[in-house]
């Protein structure tokens, strides 16, 4: 089966996230699952997500439910200590190994990709898929792709922008301003049911 991999840590899960699915989607077919991978500690965030590993992973199953090939994973939540994408990579890959694997990720995480931890080995084991947001940025993208892609393949593909981040939202939700057009509405209600992100973080 082919599968792609989408993690991060979705804290909180909004429509960006959902319409970056949807466009690889419909851009890449012979997709026949798409994993949501709540991350339980990113090596470049080190202070942590501000909601738990389980509201995180319901957020995800909640916006995601639409999406038929969508499997919202808490594979990498029930480790202990930092997630590295090579693991995750690696166990998808022992799962199925004559079938496609992807690994999802935006600009930014490809710009930095070439300092992640064994990023020739993620290289060798997957085809990473690319968001990029207007025509220039698929250009540098393609450059970057080029350089970094002598261990594997990088696709670049353009999805429509999203004009907030999870950092925003929850700067909103801290100052009572209203969030119901950056999220499904469905995690709206369950972020207000759990009083998430309502406190600074300590």
């Amino acid at each position: 089966m082919n599968t792609a991999i989408f993690g991060g840590s979705f804290d909180p899960v909004h429509n960006g996230h959902v319409r970056l699915a949807e466009n690889i989607l419909s851009a890449v077919t012979d997709i026949e699952k798409l994993v949501i991978m709540p991350t339980l500690i990113s090596p470049f965030k080190q202070d942590g997500a501000h909601a738990s590993g389980a509201d995180r992973l319901e957020m995800c199953r909640l916006a995601f439910e639409d999406i038929p090939c969508a499997e919202v994973s808490g594979y990498e939540l029930s480790g202990s200590g930092i997630s590295y994408t090579v693991d995750t990579v690696t166990h998808y890959r022992s799962l199925d190994p004559e079938g496609r694997l992807y690994l999802i990720m935006g600009g930014d995480s490809l710009r930095s990709f070439g300092k992640w931890y064994r990023s020739d080995d993620i290289l060798r084991m997957c085809t990473i898929i690319s968001a990029a947001r207007t025509d220039d940025e698929i250009a540098e993208l393609d450059a970057l792709s080029a350089e970094l892609g002598t261990h594997g393949s990088i696709m670049t593909l353009k999805a429509r922008p999203f004009e907030i981040s999870s950092t925003a939202i929850r700067k909103k939700i801290l100052n009572n301003e209203d969030i119901s057009c950056y999220l499904p509405q469905k995690v709206v209600k369950y972020i207000t049911d759990h009083d998430l992100y309502r406190f600074p973080k300590e």
